[in-house]
C-alpha cells in the first residue's frame, strides 16, 4: 500500500504542477503577483453584486478540492500522522506558490494558503474515517 500510495502521490503532485503552472493555456505575465492580506480574494469571490458561479466555483471549490488528494495521500506514502504530514503538505504548497510566483505564471496568495490548507485537512479527516470504518 505506501509504495501506491507514493506512486500516486508523485504522480498527482505533477499533474498539479503542470495545471498550476503550465496546464489551461497559462503564460507567463508581465508582473509579479501576490496577495499577502488573509481574506482579500476570498472575500472578493464572496462578493454578492459580482457572484461569477463559474470564477466563484474554480476559486474557492477548486483551490479546496484539488488539494484533498494530499490529505489521503501524504499520510499514507510517508505513514506519518497528522502533523508531520501537515508539515510536508506547507512546504510542498510553499514551493508550488513561490513557483507561480516566480515564473509570473500565477500568483502567490496567502489565501490559497487557507483553502488548500482545509481540502488537505479534508483530505485527512476522510482518511482518518476511512481508516475507522475499515477496522
Amino acid at each position: 500500500m505506501t509504495t501506491l500510495a507514493r506512486l500516486a502521490l508523485a504522480s498527482y503532485t505533477l499533474l498539479l504542477a503542470y495545471w498550476m503552472l503550465i496546464g489551461f493555456g497559462r503564460t507567463a505575465g508581465t508582473e509579479y503577483m501576490y496577495n499577502l492580506r488573509p481574506f482579500a480574494t476570498i472575500s472578493h469571490f464572496m462578493d454578492v453584486g459580482s457572484i461569477n458561479t463559474r470564477t466563484w466555483a474554480i476559486n474557492l471549490i477548486g483551490n479546496i478540492g484539488v488539494f484533498v488528494p494530499f490529505g489521503l495521500l501524504i499520510p499514507a506514502a510517508v505513514r506519518t500522522g497528522f502533523g508531520k504530514s501537515l508539515a510536508i503538505f506547507l512546504a510542498g504548497l510553499t514551493i508550488l506558490e513561490l513557483s507561480q510566483l516566480l515564473s509570473r505564471r500565477g500568483s502567490l496568495d496567502v489565501d490559497d494558503f487557507i483553502l488548500n490548507s482545509f481540502g488537505f485537512v479534508m483530505g485527512y479527516g476522510l482518511l482518518m474515517l476511512w481508516r475507522r470504518v475499515a477496522r
